[in-house]
């Protein structure tokens, strides 16, 4: 008790670790400049185009799933299936896409200033800073399909057709990695 209260009394905070932002008596955090900090306005703005907000923030995963739920919706719309259920759910979606991406930039920071352990809640992991090899691997797919057809002339048509294949890939891989 008598060494804090010195330290008080001296002016002398307490040391904190490098990694972390520190807060001034005042209430007021200080950031230091080397962490990835991310911006909730930005995220948010990002989020008008569902799931780039999740994506910025570091959740490349939740914001592809945010990406196709939206086109899901949209192309069921397109088809007047279920419409007066799908047309509020879209709504309803967009906006907590936007809300989402916002408190999720907020976590990352809060975490990064070390205001909350890095433990959060089960469904709000921090970002992995790892690679994802199978978005990875379809990005180099689309690319290279993309490049063929620019440079090449080598029509993309048959792809209409072909489409399920990729969805019947992806599904056949998700039932073999829970089985592991």
């Amino acid at each position: 008790m008598n060494n804090e209260q010195n330290n008080y009394e001296s002016g002398q905070q307490q040391q904190q670790p490098e990694n972390m932002g520190r807060i001034t008596a005042t209430g007021r955090t200080v950031r230091n400049p080397n962490l990835p900090y991310k911006s909730p306005a930005l995220a948010t703005w990002l989020s008008l185009f569902p799931g780039m907000g999740q994506a910025y923030v570091g959740y490349y995963q939740l914001g592809f799933t945010y990406v196709m739920i939206m086109a899901l919706t949209i192309l069921t719309l397109s088809h007047n299936v279920m419409a007066p259920f799908f047309g509020p759910m879209l709504a309803f979606f967009w906006i907590f896409n936007l809300i989402d991406a916002n408190r999720r930039a907020h976590n990352v920071n809060r975490v990064l200033d070390g205001l909350e352990s890095s433990t959060t809640p089960p469904d709000f992991d921090m970002p992995s800073m790892k690679g994802n090899r199978p978005v990875g691997f379809l990005l180099v797919i689309a690319g290279i399909l993309i490049l063929l057809d620019l440079n090449f002339d080598i029509s993309l048509a048959w792809i209409e057709s072909w489409w399920p294949v990729g969805l019947i890939g992806l599904g056949g891989w998700l039932v073999f990695k829970s089985r592991q």
